[in-house]
């Protein structure tokens, strides 16, 4: 068994590292545009923020393995090129993206509207509102879905591997193909997985912490 593993670590770390790229881009895009669909669905006007709903809760009640399918398939038939890696991507993207919107409008709701009276009545403009008095606060509520939301991305990301790519579930599929010994490498890539989200989990833990000493002082 020990040996199985020690064989398969050299294999693994290619698909390894493909396994945090698309884990790292998917949720730094989704970050980005979930923080800004998450702002516009809170404050903009109706009908900007409708299309946005709508999407969100459209991603969301999708399977996430049919939204890759769905992707790797439909859009070569509507004549846009995406190799196999890009089409997960996009798939798991659009996918966190409809969790951050919630997230982020969540935490930012949850702020009373008063805050942001109050701001405004000093004379600061709305941009000003949101980066000193609504998001320092809402940062707190917003850390522990996300994280939780990162930590999905981790082990979504393993769904890679139905369209092709050699992540780190494929590349155990590849190495079990050679010496027959499923258990072990399932027990290692679970290890693994546990290891990167664990990490996430006392990484997530130490911000929060700073952000709450932050706003306390």
């Amino acid at each position: 068994m020990i040996d199985a593993m020690i064989y398969a670590l050299p294999f693994l770390w290619d698909g390894f590292l493909i396994t945090l790229a698309v884990s790292g881009i998917v949720v730094a895009a989704s970050l980005a545009l979930g923080l800004v669909f998450g702002v516009i669905l809170a404050f903009g006007p109706v009908w900007i923020g409708l299309p946005i709903r709508v999407f969100a809760d459209t991603v969301r009640a999708i399977p996430l393995i049919v939204l890759i399918f769905t992707v790797y398939y439909g859009l070569p038939a509507l004549q846009v090129p995406l190799s196999p890696f890009w089409a997960a991507v996009t798939a798991l993207a659009a996918f966190k993206t409809g969790h951050v919107i919630e997230i982020v409008r969540g935490a930012i709701t949850s702020i009373h509207p008063g805050q942001m009276e109050a701001a405004k009545s000093i004379g600061l403009t709305f941009l000003e509102r949101l980066v000193y008095v609504v998001f320092p606060q809402a940062v707190r509520r917003f850390l522990p879905p996300w994280i939780n939301s990162v930590t999905d991305s981790v082990k979504g990301s393993a769904l890679v591997s139905l369209v092709g790519v050699v992540d780190l579930m494929m590349a155990i599929q590849q190495v079990i193909g050679r010496t027959y010994q499923p258990m072990p490498l399932y027990i290692l890539g679970a290890m693994i997985y546990i290891a990167v989200n664990a990490a996430l989990s006392v990484a997530s833990r130490r911000l929060e912490a700073r952000f709450a000493a932050t706003v306390a002082t």
